[in-house]
């Protein structure tokens, strides 16, 4: 099968990009400057992240598409406004997770952004939920963008005025040079930033804008240190089919009203909310600057196994190893040590607070 490519590539190339092949896609793994560089540089400026291979997936319909996407996903939808967005499951009836994907309320119907790997099977999962009683498009028409860190705003501002303005977890539609856009104030990294759904005949134009105003180009490399400082799970990685939100410590995510509701994997939420659950995501300090992958086996006092790593890297804006995993609950209180096996030595850590560094989010707005 042949490897698709973003309406971006082209750009990447000029700026010097190193590609890998991710989700069926060619897409920049970081670029001249290295990963850590671009790191630091989203922290303290802004990054701009190609996620076109994301699926931009559009559901329109009548009043009574609330009620059936209530079957599917265990949000409130009947309280999210218009513009709106919410972090959300697309689950199985064991309460594993096909996808997480941010759901938001637009005019007559939702926009609800996918994961790359994923978007072709949620689609057909939601399709035949919803029996095919509505019009649903999985966008490819569009592109997506991240602008992202404490000058993304002020960026932004130059080139889509207004856009300020946005609260966090809301959009709005804008304009540029005469094209319909859609921004949300959201993102991966744990800073203040935006998400922008562009025409793909405009991206380019778009993008160098951004550039010319002070952000740089970053690649999925960085994207994953911030994401991982940030406390974000990385689906396949930290979040699959055999975790429940419950056990990935997103429980947060299930809106309080829908816990005695129907949807799939519902009644096994419902009793590990109440009964609690054998095994629980962590976030995990290694003692020495070893850095433990995904699969790194965890141990107790003891050597007993009791879990495995699911992300692991050096944090460039913490200056130390991170880690998050799953353990047996027992084990799952902070500052509980534990060893992990790496290259056959075990290797002293201990159980920590998520996030590993202070989320930016942005505070108030008006909404536009």
């Amino acid at each position: 099968m042949e490897t698709k490519k973003t309406s971006l590539f082209n750009l990447h190339q000029k700026y010097g990009a190193k590609f890998v092949e991710f989700a069926g896609y060619q897409m920049p793994i970081q670029y001249k400057d290295g990963i850590i560089q671009e790191h630091k540089f989203t922290r303290s400026n802004s990054g701009i992240f190609d996620v076109s291979h994301m699926g931009q997936l559009f559901i329109f319909g009548d009043d009574n598409l609330i009620e059936d996407l209530e079957n599917i996903f265990p949000i409130d939808l009947k309280k999210l406004n218009l513009n709106q967005s919410k972090y959300s499951f697309l689950m199985n009836k064991e309460g594993g997770i096909y996808d997480d994907l941010i759901i938001t309320k637009i005019q007559k119907g939702y926009l609800i952004i996918l994961n790359a790997a994923c978007k072709n099977q949620d689609y057909k999962i939601i399709e035949e939920k919803l029996e095919k009683k509505y019009v649903m498009n999985l966008d490819e028409s569009l592109s997506l963008i991240a602008i992202q860190g404490p000058d993304a705003k002020n960026v932004l501002e130059k080139i889509i005025p207004n856009s300020n303005k946005l609260r966090f977890m809301n959009g709005n539609k804008f304009y540029f040079k005469e094209t319909e856009i859609y921004i949300t104030r959201s993102g991966y990294t744990g800073e203040d930033g935006f998400e922008i759904s562009i025409k793909n005949e405009k991206v380019e134009k778009f993008v160098e804008l951004l550039i010319e105003n002070g952000s740089k180009l970053i690649g999925l490399g960085a994207r994953d240190t911030l994401r991982l400082e940030a406390g974000l799970c990385l689906y396949g990685n930290d979040i699959d089919q055999k975790t429940s939100p419950i056990e990935a410590n997103l429980k947060w995510a299930i809106s309080k009203s829908r816990i005695e509701d129907s949807y799939p994997g519902s009644s096994i939420i419902k009793n590990q909310i109440e009964k609690g659950v054998k095994k629980l995501r962590v976030g995990i300090k290694p003692k020495t600057r070893v850095i433990a992958r995904g699969d790194t086996k965890i141990f107790n006092e003891e050597s007993k196994e009791i879990g495995k790593i699911t992300s692991g890297t050096f944090g460039p804006s913490v200056d130390c190893s991170i880690a998050m995993g799953y353990v047996d609950n027992i084990y799952s209180s902070l500052n509980t040590k534990i060893f992990l096996e790496i290259r056959g030595k075990k290797i002293p850590a201990s159980i920590c607070n998520l996030p590993f560094y202070k989320k930016n989010y942005a505070k108030g707005g008006t909404n536009v």
